[in-house]
C-alpha cells in the first residue's frame, strides 16, 4: 500500500455532510422507480444484482453507524489518503455482508429511509472530531464521511449503468469531493511533478517522476471530466478505451496512466 506522505487537502465538513445525505436522497428517488424485474438485472459487479447494489450502497453509509457504535481508538493512525489504498483488503468479507442485508431488507427504499434518518441522528450527536476506527486506520468522523462521498459517486454510477433509462443525478459536491480523493491518492501512488492531472473547475495534481514543471505549458498534461477520472480511477473504464472514445486527452511522453490505473476497485 503506497505511503500517504502528500498531506490531505482539507474539505469543509458541512459541504461534506450535505452531500452525503443529498447523494443518499438520490439514490433513494431513484430505487423508488425500479421495478421487481429491474432490481434482479445484474450489475457490472461481478455477479451483484441491482437489489444487491442498493444494499451495499446503504451498507456504505452505516459504516459510519458501525464505527460509532465501537469505542473510539485512543488517537489517529491514519490519514484519508490512506483510505483509498485499503478497500481491497476487505472484499470478500463486503460481499458476504451485503449478499445478507440484500436478504434481509426485501423493501430497500424503507431500507434506505432508516439508513437516512439514523445517519442525520448521529451526525448531530457526534463531532466531527471524533475518532473511528476504519478500515484504512483511525480516522476523525469527518474525514471518513469524505470517503462516504466516493462509496456514494462511484456506486450511484454503477446503479445507473445497470438499468436502461436510469439516470440518477449527483450532488455537485458529493461528485467534486469523489474527484478531488481519487485525484489525490493518483499522486500518493505515483509522487512526483512531471505530468499535470486535470479534472477542469474541481481539481488539478501533479504526478509522476520526472521533470518538475514550474511555469509555462506543461510537458505532460491529461485531461478528463470528472465521472471519467472516477471511473478510470476505479477500473470502471481502462485507459485505452477512455482514448479511444476520446474521454480524456494525454500529451507529452508521461502523459499514459494507464500503468497506474485503476487506484482502488
Amino acid at each position: 500500500m503506497p505511503t500517504a506522505r502528500k498531506r490531505a487537502r482539507t474539505y469543509d465538513p458541512v459541504k461534506i455532510r450535505t452531500a452525503v445525505q443529498a447523494q443518499l436522497g438520490n439514490v433513494r428517488a431513484a430505487v423508488r422507480t425500479l421495478t421487481p424485474e429491474q432490481l434482479e438485472f445484474r450489475t457490472r459487479l461481478g455477479e451483484w444484482t441491482v437489489r444487491e447494489l442498493v444494499a451495499h450502497i446503504g451498507m456504505a453509509v452505516t459504516a459510519v453507524h458501525r464505527s460509532l457504535d465501537r469505542p473510539a481508538p485512543p488517537r489517529q493512525d491514519a490519514t484519508l489518503l490512506d483510505w483509498p489504498f485499503a478497500t481491497a483488503a476487505s472484499a470478500a468479507a463486503i460481499d458476504d455482508f451485503t449478499r445478507g442485508l440484500a436478504e434481509r431488507h426485501p423493501d430497500l427504499d424503507a431500507y434506505l429511509g432508516d439508513v437516512e434518518r439514523t445517519l442525520a441522528e448521529l451526525l448531530d450527536a457526534h463531532p466531527g472530531t471524533r475518532l473511528l476506527e476504519t478500515n484504512a486506520g483511525a480516522l476523525p468522523l469527518a474525514d471518513y464521511l469524505v470517503t462516504r462521498t466516493v462509496e456514494l459517486v462511484v456506486h450511484t454510477d454503477d446503479l445507473s449503468a445497470a438499468v436502461p433509462g436510469l439516470d440518477i443525478p449527483h450532488d455537485r459536491q458529493a461528485l467534486a469531493a469523489c474527484t478531488r480523493l481519487l485525484a489525490d491518492a493518483l499522486a500518493v501512488k505515483a509522487p512526483g511533478g512531471s505530468t499535470e492531472v486535470r479534472v477542469p473547475r474541481v481539481c488539478l495534481v501533479q504526478c509522476v517522476e520526472g521533470p518538475r514543471h514550474t511555469r509555462g505549458t506543461p510537458p505532460n498534461v491529461v485531461e478528463t471530466d470528472p465521472l471519467t477520472w472516477i471511473r478510470l480511477a476505479t477500473g470502471r473504464l481502462t485507459w485505452k478505451d477512455a482514448l479511444d472514445e476520446a474521454k480524456v486527452s494525454a500529451g507529452g511522453e508521461r502523459a499514459d496512466l494507464g500503468g497506474l490505473l485503476p487506484i482502488m476497485t
